[in-house]
């Protein structure tokens, strides 16, 4: 029986009832899940800052699994994974590399979101023959002009969340507008949709550690990403107050063929709030 299948042998299609397994390497337990067909190259989902399993939009994740084998997993020191939450971008690379490889495959699609991007531009780098196809949401390169800004962004809007009771990424990922809150909503309920065997959250001092590596990753010279010549989507909103939209502009420009969405009305999240739209664009660009 493959480990994406049921005990009755159907393919897990909800990411809800998608089964946390762990696997060791390196010195780290990594809890990763996985859902759909087990058969060709998989895509392995790369997440945001303070994230785990439990913050990707099944929306998202659930149409690319329909016909690909997926992928999610917590990186070092986050959610169910052991160890430390490394201080660099490039170390976070490493330990992606080691847990892909630990699952024995040699060619895998890469699907990332805001900080998991800044990581697969790092593991393509280094290892560009390990990727076939990139997908690059809410992200920017390497030393890109106020990458460094997404700490204080970061800080501020938790700060304004805590005192409206309101989940932090109501204001990170959503405009606070007409369209956006509501969007906002929607998209928390949906991380809710699993309701037993649940991540836990990640630790302050992780979570910190992760802004550190943000912070010297923005700060840092850019990367050549004319080297990278996967095919690759770029995706996000034109109000992105993290990660500034001009700066997936910047990632498109730098990589050669690459294509570029830029969702109207929308932000970080604008991959979330437009779902319905982005995810069969996801599917068509992932399946060839």
């Amino acid at each position: 029986m493959s480990s994406t299948d049921t005990p009755n042998g159907s393919v897990v299609t909800s990411y809800a009832k998608a089964a946390t397994r762990s696997i060791t390497a390196g010195g780290v337990t990594y809890a990763y899940r996985q859902l759909g067909p087990k058969a060709g190259i998989p895509v392995v989902f790369f997440v945001h800052l303070a994230a785990t399993l439990d913050n990707w939009d099944p929306r998202i994740i659930e149409p690319i699994a329909k016909n690909r084998h997926v992928i999610t997993f917590d990186q070092r020191g986050v959610g169910a994974s052991t160890g430390q939450v490394p201080d660099s971008i490039e170390a976070m690379a490493d330990d992606a590399y080691t847990f892909i490889k630990s699952l024995g495959f040699d060619q895998v699609d890469v699907f990332s979101f805001s900080m998991g991007g800044m990581i697969a531009q790092d593991l393509l780098l280094k290892h560009p023959d390990l990727v076939r196809k990139l997908v690059l949401a809410g992200t920017g390169p390497r030393g890109g002009k106020d990458m460094d800004k997404v700490v204080s962004t970061t800080y501020w809007d938790i700060l304004r969340a805590t005192l409206t009771r309101a989940n932090p990424k109501e204001f990170l990922f959503f405009n606070r507008n007409a369209t956006g809150k509501p969007a906002a909503k929607a998209f928390i309920k949906r991380l809710q949709e699993r309701t037993v065997g649940r991540d836990k959250p990640i630790s302050t001092k992780a979570f910190q550690t992760q802004l550190k590596a943000i912070r010297k990753f923005g700060r840092s010279a850019p990367s050549d990403l004319s080297r990278l010549t996967h095919p690759t989507l770029i995706a996000n909103g034109d109000n992105d107050r993290m990660v500034p939209s001009v700066l997936s502009g910047d990632l498109h420009r730098r990589i050669k063929g690459s294509e570029l969405i830029i969702y109207p009305d929308s932000g970080h999240g604008g991959i979330f709030q437009f779902h319905d739209r982005f995810s069969p664009v996801a599917v068509e660009f992932l399946a060839h």
